[in-house]
């Protein structure tokens, strides 16, 4: 695509004779002969760079970058200038210009001076978008999966970012929340303001207004001194509201005028103080039924309710448990400063089939107390508590539910729940479990779940 070149210079010819030149380079030309005008056209669309000869009547070369600056920090400006004005260039380029072009110039002079400016341009373009892909990437790092539900989870998260909508995260305890609340704010452009967080189920509520609004000295017993409130705190930047359903229909009415008016009043003070807060909350409640029973209030529910974003419980994706437990054996091994643990077929298929009502979290404990008994570099069944071992074991491969189920019948039902997700395609289910395809091949004819297979190229 062609790039945009604006032109500014007071003398006709030289405009004239600069946009046939450049056009004939395979530009996109336009010209003013005025720097007000100038500015004008740079407010109202965007060009690639800026030429604009210095000595102009009315507004000079040296005004309109300075002007243009204000307003886009980062628009390519050359400047042309005579050689006896060498020293106003050199303030040019003081002043944000990328580089100046003496008069009289030669045309190969200027040719080679425009095409190195855009192609630093176009690298710079390059640069950041490459930079936000990783940033992208690394924001998700922490948050392991690629199940399906977590591969959207991840794209809609990933969408929202870029905005500055109030955000609702929805999930049981233990899903990974606060993960995903860090990672939308790390991939907006408020990722370098701070990201605060409270726990408002964790609070009383009497302090709770304290610490979101801040307070002023002597507004209450044990208030020596002024202090802002984490709306404050988070000026710039995000706020995660956790376990949001917690609170008191006095704090949602506050809750509410923030984000209406963009305004809060710290405790024993009459002065609005205005924030610039973005605002993610999250709950494992049923919001919409604490309305119905007056515990929250309906209109705090939908200002919050923008964009809501759901994630699944730990049972929802159980083809994610194995990653997610050797993600956790290699973090907990590292921390203990132990040789890297691995762990047998037998005690993951326990912990696949297991129901994770805490969800990744309780898995997480888990394994970090496995790891930190373990006197091995193998972990078992052995190493996991007993409520494991001993639960119900629920399979859709035969009609009988042993209240005491062998290891056969657990490896099975994990098998064919592995084999149901992938579509049969073994070699992708060997991978997630572990196995070479060769063993998968025996287990499946062990346990005749041929009908599972699905033939690969």
């Amino acid at each position: 695509m062609p790039s945009n070149i604006l032109v500014i210079d007071d003398e006709d010819s030289m405009c004239n004779f600069l946009e046939i030149m450049l056009k004939k380079e395979g530009y996109n030309v336009e010209t003013a002969s005025d720097g007000f005008i100038a500015v004008d056209m740079l407010k109202q669309q965007n060009y690639d760079l800026v030429i604009s000869d210095m000595n102009m009547p009315g507004m000079t070369g040296l005004e309109v970058l300075q002007e243009v600056k204000s307003f886009k920090a980062e628009q390519d400006f050359i400047v042309m200038t005579a050689f006896a004005t060498v020293d106003s260039a050199i303030e040019a380029m003081k002043l944000g210009a990328s580089d100046y072009i003496t008069k009289p110039f030669k045309v190969d002079e200027i040719k080679l001076t425009i095409e190195k400016s855009i192609n630093r341009k176009q690298l710079v373009t390059e640069n950041k978008v490459l930079k936000k892909q990783l940033q992208d990437d690394n924001s998700f790092k922490n948050f392991i999966g690629n199940s399906e539900p977590i591969v959207k989870l991840k794209k809609l998260a990933s969408r929202v970012a870029s905005s500055d909508s109030t955000v609702l995260v929805l999930g049981e305890s233990g899903t990974g929340k606060d993960l995903i609340s860090k990672a939308i704010h790390h991939i907006s452009p408020r990722c370098n303001s701070p990201f605060v967080t409270i726990n408002c189920g964790a609070i009383p509520e009497n302090l709770l207004e304290s610490e979101l609004f801040g307070h002023v000295k002597g507004a209450f017993t044990g208030a020596i001194k002024d202090k802002n409130g984490l709306f404050k705190v988070a000026d710039g930047g995000t706020l995660f509201l956790d376990e949001i359903g917690n609170t008191s229909l006095a704090i949602q009415i506050k809750l509410l005028r923030v984000l209406e008016d963009k305004i809060i009043t710290p405790v024993g003070d009459t002065k609005p103080i205005e924030v610039d807060v973005r605002l993610i909350a999250a709950t494992n409640a049923d919001l919409e039924n604490d309305v119905k029973q007056g515990r929250f209030r309906e209109d705090l529910f939908y200002r919050l309710n923008v964009i809501p974003i759901e994630i699944p419980a730990l049972r929802e994706r159980k083809e994610d448990i194995p990653l997610l437990v050797d993600y956790f054996i290699q973090k907990f091994s590292q921390k203990t400063s132990t040789e890297l643990k691995t762990i047998s077929q037998d005690a993951l298929s326990m912990l696949t089939a297991y129901q994770w009502a805490g969800n990744v979290r309780e898995l997480e404990n888990t394994l970090e107390r496995a790891v930190l008994l373990n006197r091995t570099n193998r972990l078992d069944i052995s190493d996991f508590p007993e409520k494991l071992t001993k639960s119900e074991i629920k399979t859709v491969v035969t009609d009988e539910e042993p209240l005491n189920p062998t290891l056969a019948s657990m490896e099975k039902a994990y098998i064919h729940f592995v084999m149901s997700q992938t579509g049969g395609k073994k070699k992708e289910a060997a991978k997630i479990l572990g196995i070479d395809t060769s063993t998968l091949y025996r287990k499946i004819e062990r346990y005749d779940l041929k009908d599972l297979q699905k033939k690969e190229n």
